[in-house]
């Protein structure tokens, strides 16, 4: 009998969630059917009863990946220092929520052997940039956010939550324009240079220069304008597909104990690479 999964969202359109997930499947082979669901946020509790139990699994995007933790029997360990879900697995009639962007940022990085030692600046003080915070200094390694004036307050904020649940972690911020020197690793968790915005690039050209590595967790496009001006400076760059997809496998870790080879996962990287041009 055919596993029936799905992705939820709300508004939920264009995704390149099923691509990799029916890819995922039929890599490990299992039998399985991948959709898209649009929850309303007022629905949740409903649909969750009536739709979401019956799966087998399901991924979350916004704006659900709290509002579903109420409804679930359990949450692991990061998931609940994250405080959000993106995959949950129904085994026996037991619902659990998990969070997959810890594991896919880290093993994007090692995919593109960028590594997290030496100077770390972190582009940006949102939702992604305070995941990837919490990875860098689970590995021991300070950094500094690089942030927008106007966004000061936030990165406070952000760093006293760090502060509060982390032993002594070496964490600072910068504005972007006072941002100077040698950096190992630059890793962008902001919106700038996403489509269709796709001139735009959050630091200067000669602040840039200065990067060894550079990830950026945008995937559409495929090379941001900050990835593009990395490589022509001999930098080792990474855009977010990988990041995507690697998120995709450890869900399904959760949902079925499966690995993959990677070499097939980076196969996927650019067959979902082209399925996105394409569209």
């Amino acid at each position: 009998m055919s596993k029936k999964y799905a992705v939820i969202g709300h508004p939920i359109g264009h995704t390149m969630s099923p691509f990799i997930h029916k890819r995922l499947f039929e890599l490990y082979g299992i039998d399985a059917e991948y959709g898209v669901l649009d929850i309303n946020p007022v629905n949740l509790e409903r649909d969750y009863n009536e739709i979401l139990k019956s799966l087998d699994g399901y991924n979350i995007t916004i704006p659900h990946k709290q509002a579903i933790i109420p409804f679930l029997d359990g949450i692991d360990s990061k998931a609940k220092m994250y405080g959000s879900v993106n995959t949950v697995s129904n085994n026996d009639g037991f619902s659990k929520g998990y969070t997959t962007d810890p594991d896919g940022f880290l093993k994007a990085l090692e995919y593109a052997k960028i590594p997290i030692d030496g100077r770390v600046v972190i582009l940006g003080c949102g939702g992604v940039a305070r995941t990837m915070a919490y990875e860098v200094l689970l590995k021991g390694v300070p950094f500094e956010f690089a942030i927008r004036a106007e966004d000061k307050e936030m990165a406070e904020k952000l760093i006293s939550e760090i502060n509060q649940t982390l032993d002594n972690p070496k964490v600072s911020y910068i504005t972007i324009p006072e941002l100077s020197g040698d950096i190992n690793t630059l890793i962008n968790a902001t919106p700038i240079g996403m489509s269709p915005n796709t001139d735009s690039q959050p630091i200067s050209d000669i602040q840039l220069k200065k990067c060894a590595n550079v990830f950026d967790a945008i995937y559409n496009p495929l090379e941001t304008k900050l990835i593009k001006n990395a490589k022509k400076n001999g930098s080792n760059a990474e855009g977010g597909m990988s990041m995507l997809v690697w998120q995709a496998v450890v869900s399904h870790y959760h949902w079925d104990k499966s690995t993959y080879d990677a070499g097939d996962i980076e196969k996927l990287c650019i067959d979902a690479a082209k399925e996105l041009m394409s569209r």
